[in-house]
């Protein structure tokens, strides 16, 4: 019989653009470390803005 592994499943995690507030990316990373910041693109202001990390 195989014995229990704690094993950190990838997180589903979500980008939200600062000025708009859109969801506009879905990430799969580890659980765990800092909150990711990107420059992304915003479909709705058609520029590259600041998004941050959040979950449902």
């Amino acid at each position: 019989m195989a014995g229990k592994r704690n094993k950190k499943k990838a997180e589903t995690v979500y980008l939200v653009c600062e000025e708009t507030g859109d969801y506009n990316y879905i990430v799969r990373r580890k659980p765990g470390g800092e909150k990711l910041k990107l420059s992304k693109y915003s479909p709705r202001l058609r520029k590259h803005t600041l998004h941050v990390e959040k979950k449902k």
